[in-house]
């Protein structure tokens, strides 16, 4: 029994060892990923992206390590997100619109809110939220559908913003732990198949456990990588067009003439502060540097006027 207790400890060690080791390799040479993320069990050259094109960048060489002379291909797994602010004249359509759009192109619509907003004056519009998730490779093209829905694009496209996270190092060092915990599960499994005492089969059943349940969460983690940058996730803000209107009264728009003015006391602290420190760095200065020499100069004109000034007869007492 404490043979075989011996065994188990050392192959425990052994996979936390190597657990350890794939972790440093993976930081001195990222593994190769397949185009749409082969999974262990899958033949890495059967693996393709779900648009039939990689769904990230790869670079053509790209080298192992400075000066090591091994050319590996390594490509980079990233996640592209995107959000968008619009002005639209019905933000309930355009919501429909846009959860259509993405069924069409494959995706799907990951939430969607519509409510009401009520503005400075009292006033309540509709506003809409809506979050889908389209292929990567279609991302350019449903930003381009979705800012058709406005009139003008220059005006009513209020916030526009596209960003992209890189998992490639997250994704293969999960990679190489699952590999080591698949490995360590196969040891436990044979060593379990040849213990003859329950007290041995109960103690390695435990360790499977507790390696089978990292292995699920690993899986799921390696899962959510694939998706997230296989499928890109574009959030839209969709307002209403009369939300956005300025205040008009008879023609009059004192919103605007109050922005007008705000603007021009701004302009006229710009060109106090301006000239400001110009005085204080160019001017101030320049006057020091005239003034001390003059004010010196005439210092000591005044004390030889006094030393040469003759000085008056003594009155007899």
């Amino acid at each position: 029994m404490m043979k075989r207790l011996v065994i188990i400890l050392v192959i425990l060690l052994l996979a936390l060892s190597g657990c350890s080791a794939a972790q440093q390799a993976t930081r001195d040479e990222a593994p190769a990923v397949e185009p749409g993320f082969a999974s262990p069990e899958m033949p890495a050259g059967e693996a393709m992206d779900s648009g039939g094109a990689p769904a990230f960048d790869m670079p053509e060489e790209q080298g192992a390590s400075k000066g090591s002379g091994v050319q590996t291909d390594v490509e980079r797994l990233v996640i592209r997100n995107a959000n968008l602010t619009i002005v639209v004249d019905d933000p309930g359509q355009g919501m429909s619109t846009i959860s259509r759009m993405a069924e069409t192109m494959g995706g799907f619509v990951v939430s969607s809110n519509l409510y009401k907003t009520t503005t400075s004056t009292g006033a309540e519009f509709p506003e809409a939220n809506i979050t889908i998730r389209v292929p990567v490779t279609k991302l350019g093209e449903a930003m381009d559908t979705i800012k058709k829905l406005v009139k003008d694009q220059k005006e009513d496209v209020l916030a526009e913003n596209v960003s992209g996270q890189d998992v490639t190092k997250d994704y293969t060092d999960l990679q190489s732990r699952l590999k080591n915990l698949e490995d360590t599960e196969s040891q436990l499994r044979e060593i379990m198949g040849s213990a003859t005492k329950t007290e041995d089969v109960l103690m390695v059943y435990n360790q499977l456990i507790q390696i089978r349940e990292q292995i699920e969460v690993i899986k799921g983690q390696i899962q959510y990588y694939r998706e997230s940058a296989d499928l890109s996730a574009i959030s839209v803000l969709l307002k209403a067009t009369e939300a956005v209107q300025p205040l008009e009264i008879g023609g009059w728009q004192p919103v605007g003439v109050a922005r007008d003015a705000v603007q021009a006391l701004i302009n006229g602290l710009q060109v106090l502060g301006t000239v400001g420190i110009w005085l204080v760095l160019f001017a101030l200065p320049i006057a020091l540097l005239i003034y001390l020499p003059i004010r010196l100069l005439w210092a000591l004109l005044r004390r030889n006027r006094k030393s040469t000034k003759p000085q008056p007869p003594a009155t007899p007492v």
